[in-house]
């Protein structure tokens, strides 16, 4: 695979900066997993990541996957996404961003936040509480799946 747009390009730079930072090696395994989450922003699962990076690099194992997705979440680089009771997904957009499944087709796409939208005021919290993360989701269906 190989990367195309600035962003990915800025992405795969912060990735090789935040791995040899942390005193790992750059793997061509951690690199191929990544690329493959870059190519393609459509939140895949640690099997779907295995799927399409297998055919490049035959030696991958799923457990090599399994692992690197926990060295990209764990800096950062990735996003664990959560949705529902299925399988965790990982997202490489690192913007403020929430996600839209589609309840039809399962589709998940990313949802801009917009500037300045403070989501913690549209909750009362408990006093002494603090929101440390936040995620959006949002589901309902996607234009193709309102067609039919």
């Amino acid at each position: 695979m190989t990367v195309k747009t600035p962003s990915q390009k800025s992405q795969l730079k912060r990735y090789e900066e935040s791995i040899a930072q942390d005193g790992l090696r750059l793997t061509r395994q951690r690199k191929h997993v990544y690329e493959v989450l870059l190519g393609r922003q459509d939140h895949p699962t640690a099997m779907e990541v295995f799927l399409r990076a297998k055919p490049e690099m035959e030696t991958l194992s799923l457990a090599t996957v399994y692992n690197v997705l926990e060295t990209l979440a764990d800096r950062g680089l990735v996003r664990k996404v959560h949705l529902d009771s299925g399988s965790t997904r990982y997202c490489a957009n690192n913007s403020k961003h929430g996600h839209f499944t589609c309840t039809q087709c399962g589709g998940v796409m990313d949802v801009p936040l917009l500037p300045g939208a403070e989501l913690e005021k549209l909750h009362q919290l408990p006093r002494g509480y603090t929101v440390t993360t936040q995620e959006v989701s949002l589901r309902g269906l996607c234009a193709d799946c309102r067609k039919k």
